[in-house]
This record gives C-alpha cells, structure tokens and sequence, in this order.
C-alpha cells in the first residue's frame, strides 16, 4: 500500500492534526466518546474524525464504530467536509455527514473555534449481528454538540430567556438571574448569536454495507432485493422479496432492467463510449498478461496490443465482447448481442443518473471487477482489498495510471464516465419518509424470485441499433 499512499491514492486529503490545541481538543472528544487518549503529537483525520494513525496506534481501526452499526464522530474542522471516509461500514454514513455540515456549517464553524464538536450517527439499531437485522436498519439520526455542551447549555439558556420575560416577578428572582449569567459565560449572548445544531434524521432505505462480506440492500425501488457476495445459503432468511448473490448474473441483470438503474454505454448521453470501452479492454489485457507472467513494459497501449496479438484466439471473452462493441461503435463491425450471460456484460453497462447512481455503481464495479479504475473510483474498500492480492507488477501500473490519468483531473474524470454529479439533496434527504410498501416476490424469466442463474436474458441493446 506504500505506493499507493504515496501517489496520493490512499489517505490522501486527510487533515493534519498537529497543534498542541488541537491535540488538547481531539483528545478531550476522545476520552469523552470512548474513555481512551491518544499519545500522538502529530496525526490526520478523516471527514469522521477517526485517524489511521490513531488506529494503529489502538490497535482497532474501528475505535470510532466498535458495534458497526452507530459511527461515532468528531468535527475539528468544518474542513473536514472534503476529507475522505475510511472504514467505511455503511455507504451511506458519507452522505449523512458530509450533509450534516453543509446545513449547520455556520454553527459548527462558531462552535469548532471553541472545541471539538462529537456526536453520533445513531441507526435505528444498536447493533447488526445477522444479516436479518440489516433490514431494521431504516433511518439514521445525527446528533452532535461540543465537548463543554455549548448547544445543550443555549438551550437551557433560551428557555430561561424566555421564562425571565415570561414571569412577571422574574426581575427579582436572584437565582434565575445568576444560572442565566453562569450558562451566558460559557455560550455568550444567545439572543444575538444563537447557538443551535438541531437533530437531524435521514432515511437509509437503499445502501451498501460491508458486513457479512458485503451487502447490497434496495428497499425503495419498484422491486425490491439484496445483493450479496456471499452464497445466498449463508445468510439465512430475509425479510425482502428477492435475495442474491453474485452468481445469479442473470437475475441481477433482469433486476437491473425492471427498476431501470442501468443503461449501456453506447448510448449514454454524453458520454465518449469508444475512449470508455478502450480504457476497460487496456485493464482486461493487463489482467490477463499478469495472470500468464507477459511483460507488459511500460503498459502503454502499444505494448498491450502486442499483448492481445499473442494471446489471438487465447483472449478472455470480456475483452473479445468488448472490442465486438468498440466495432459497433466505430461503423466497423455489426451490432453484437451481448446477453447477461456474457463475461462482458456488466463491463457494457453503467448507472443511470438518479439518487442511487453511486450506488448502482459501486454493485457494477464488483461484477465488473477487472476495471479498476471504475472501482478505485466508486469502491475504494473493494480496490485496497483487490490491490493487495495483485503482483508487484500490476500494482505497480495501476498505481502509475491513477496518479497519471485520474489524480489530475478526478472530477472530469468522473464525469466523462458516469455522467453529472448528483445533486446532494439526492443523495440522502433529511427527512422522515414512509418506506415503499413489501412488493411481492416477481418470478423473472428463469423462475421464481431467488433461483439460481439458469438461462440468459438479452442484452439492454434488443435487435440491432439499439433499446427502442
């Protein structure tokens, strides 16, 4: 991982940590939320406040979360906004907090100046011990003040505001004056500053989570499912209609289509789908040459070609159906039918734009794992996971191309592949909203909700020149 870290790939845009205040302050957020300090002079933190070095140093890497379910934070900084989530255990956490700051970031930036803001994402579980309780998780409150309990003493302080101007005698009432003027030294004047960081709850009905190997959870779509990357078997019973795993690529690609959360490539609005489609083949090739220890050189374009020409009639079916698609693309071959079937399938596909479209995304990226990019790009968790099993050598180029090709323009980058950003009132609403009602389980072309892949449904294109 050295590498990747020092290209900037891994850790980067943490914040530092160094001045003995805000050491004083972390420390004192810290002993607050989890009854331990750190020794360190010197560490970064990420958007939630927990620090790798910090992690080391404990031992757990999950010192802010230790029942997975209920991240705990601490806010120096409003800065902290553009830091990057690690450990991430529910991919929604991001979303939440990145939005908690943007709407209070006038109150916490006042607060910050005084001490350290911590609070918690309380789920509505305390804890996720089986699969099943995933399903109870449905909303996400965040609540927050700083360590000396400025917000909570505003409070009290407001309501004895108004009781003094209520009370007709509340002049003369010695012991309601002094509470008043003790709470006031600590909060100042709240009737010209007020101090307030409401409670805010969010909905939590689509998202990942990386228990239990990993799940995909869509509860508020047309047909409800969960994806999983573990067997099916293993996770016993599930309160939703329909349950997957990775090996159901039909199923899941039938499930796609009928909530409409993919579209092909080719017809993306905007989008340069033979520059895309190269890109894929250059990671498909590079796979491949690893796999059978052919050099690749620099890893240039021209070295991988030389790469395809040897392997001929031996190339994997992902890149032959990739490059059949780049024919279409360019006028020089027919249109090719490409059924779910097909090892190149979720390779041809990405999220239509929406609320889920990370999402969606993130779930492509894992039946597309051979893209590399796309998956540094919507799933870092499963691309540190991935790295660290590749040789030397594939490291060493992937690591070479997103410093050279991605780092310097990520926003573009992410753009020309998956189209505009959505706006962050799509992602994650802060507001209480009725869950869609249990559909029931939809028998697909293979057979009933949750069977095994046994056929191959056609590809999203239908007959030549595409969807109609």
């Amino acid at each position: 991982m050295k590498r990747l870290i020092e290209k900037g790939l891994m850790f980067g845009n943490l914040i530092e940590v160094s001045s003995p205040q805000l050491v004083t302050r972390y420390n004192r957020a810290l002993k607050h939320l989890i009854g331990k300090e750190t020794t360190l002079t010197d560490f970064h933190i990420d958007l939630s406040g927990y620090s790798p070095e910090i992690g080391d140093e404990f031992g757990d890497d999950y010192y802010l979360n230790p029942n997975g379910a209920n991240r705990q934070f601490i806010l120096l900084s409003t800065q902290q906004k553009e830091a990057p989530l690690l450990n991430i255990r529910f991919s929604t956490s991001r979303s939440i907090l990145t939005q908690f700051i943007e709407k209070n970031e006038a109150q916490l930036f006042a607060l910050t100046a005084r001490d350290a803001v911590a609070g918690e994402l309380q789920g509505s579980v305390y804890a996720v011990d089986t699969p099943a309780q995933l399903f109870d998780y449905r909303q996400v409150t965040v609540e927050a003040d700083t360590i000396g309990g400025h917000v909570a003493d505003a409070g009290k302080l407001a309501g004895l505001i108004d009781r003094f101007r209520r009370e007709p005698d509340g002049w003369r009432d010695e012991a309601l004056i002094a509470e008043m003027i003790g709470l006031a030294k600590r909060t100042g004047d709240v009737t010209r500053v007020p101090i307030s960081l409401p409670t805010m709850t969010f909905e939590a009905a689509n998202l990942w989570t990386s228990l239990f190997g990993g799940i995909y959870v869509f509860r508020d779509v047309k047909f409800p499912a969960a994806i999983a990357r573990q067997p099916v078997g293993t996770l016993g019973k599930l309160p939703i209609p329909q349950v997957m795993d990775f090996s159901h690529r039909n199923h899941i690609a039938d499930w796609l289509e009928r909530n409409q959360l993919v579209e092909p490539i080719v017809q993306a609005r905007g989008a340069d789908a033979g520059a895309i489609l190269r890109q894929k083949m250059d990671f498909i090739l590079l796979d491949a040459a690893d796999q059978l220890g052919i050099e690749v050189g620099d890893g240039r374009r021209t070295e991988l070609r030389k790469v395809a020409y040897r392997l001929g009639s031996a190339l994997p079916e992902e890149f032959q159906g990739l490059a059949a698609m780049l024919r279409w693309v360019e006028g020089a071959g027919a249109w090719p039918k490409i059924s779910s079937a097909h090892p190149a399938y979720f390779y041809t596909l990405r999220a239509r734009p929406g609320r889920d479209r990370d999402l969606v995304n993130m779930l492509l990226s894992e039946l597309a794992p051979m893209d590399v990019r796309q998956m540094f790009i919507v799933h870092k968790e499963r691309f540190y996971e991935a790295y660290a099993t590749w040789s030397p050598r594939k490291q060493a180029y992937v690591a070479d191309f997103l410093a050279r090709e991605y780092q310097v323009d990520r926003e573009g980058a992410r753009e020309a592949l998956f189209g505009p950003e959505p706006r962050m009132d799509e992602l994650m609403r802060p507001e209480m909203k009725a869950g869609p009602k249990p559909a029931r389980p939809v028998a697909g072309p293979w057979g009933g909700a949750g069977a095994g892949a046994r056929g191959a449904v056609a590809g999203p294109w239908g007959e030549a020149g595409g969807r109609r």
